[in-house]
């Protein structure tokens, strides 16, 4: 990455045999994040892909009311001029509703909003996502942020940052060029094969993202994940989050939810 001198990569680099062998698949790939310095400066720049907007949630609201008790003689003259108590709670219901989808929370909030997950906001790094609750925050080196399954080791998320001095991420090349270095270059160790099933360009806010989707395979396991990346503040930001290849059809939503609730927040 442009401006991110060669002596720190290399002590980033600098673990010893043992701490390595005890890492974690899910460690060890937030350790290569740091080798992205090779990948951002190398001819990626080809033209770019037409931007495709994620598809939004909506929010419903349902309203109940009681009937109103039948009016009295000496109420019914009244009753002809001024609206009955279910229409005043229909209407009101429906004000509500409208005011629901004008307000739309943040991704983070709206995901976290079900108990099922746990919002992340930072607003000096200038980002935030949600993770699964139940996952505990770990400290990897040259990592800004992980978190983790303490049962399931590769069932994890992590957020990397690196100076450059791109402004966009389609600088570096359409989606499934610049994905597919990444994942072989950064996000899995050498030793591993790897797959690109997916990538793609999405807009929110109007700054773009990439988004993709991939399997590395160890000589014991699958992992497989998903991962966004985008150009913001001076910084190529980078979250990835996966599972085994076993559990991938019980998390994979809950990985999704993880990758589009990533976005970019204004600093502080």
């Amino acid at each position: 990455m442009d401006g991110w001198p060669l002596r720190d990569w290399k002590k980033k680099k600098k673990i010893g045999k043992s701490g390595a062998e005890q890492r974690s698949p899910s460690a060890r790939t937030a350790m290569a994040t740091a080798t992205s310095l090779s990948l951002h400066g190398h001819g990626l720049g080809l033209p770019s892909p037409t931007a495709k907007t994620p598809a939004r949630r909506l929010l419903s609201v349902t309203v109940r009311a009681m009937a109103p008790a039948s009016p009295s003689k000496g109420d019914a003259a009244a009753g002809e001029s001024s609206p009955s108590p279910r229409r005043q709670v229909l209407v009101a219901g429906a004000a509500v509703a409208a005011a629901a989808l004008v307000s739309r929370p943040a991704p983070a909030a709206f995901a976290a909003a079900d108990g099922k997950f746990m919002p992340v906001i930072d607003r000096k790094a200038g980002y935030s996502f949600v993770y699964p609750f139940g996952w505990q925050e770990v400290s990897v080196q040259g990592q800004d942020k992980v978190y983790k399954d303490v049962i399931e080791p590769l069932e994890s998320v992590s957020i990397n940052m690196i100076p450059t001095t791109k402004e966009d991420i389609r600088d570096l090349g359409p989606p499934d060029q610049v994905a597919e270095a990444l994942v072989r270059k950064v996000l899995s160790p050498p030793t591993q094969k790897t797959k690109l099933i997916e990538a793609k360009e999405t807009d929110i806010d109007g700054r773009a993202y990439y988004t993709f989707e991939f399997t590395a395979q160890a000589p014991n396991f699958t992992r497989h994940a998903l991962g966004t990346i985008t150009i913001a503040n001076g910084k190529f930001y980078t979250l990835a989050t996966g599972a085994n290849e076993r559990r991938w059809d019980k998390m994979k939503d809950r990985l999704h939810t993880i990758v589009d609730s990533f976005k970019i927040e204004t600093k502080v």
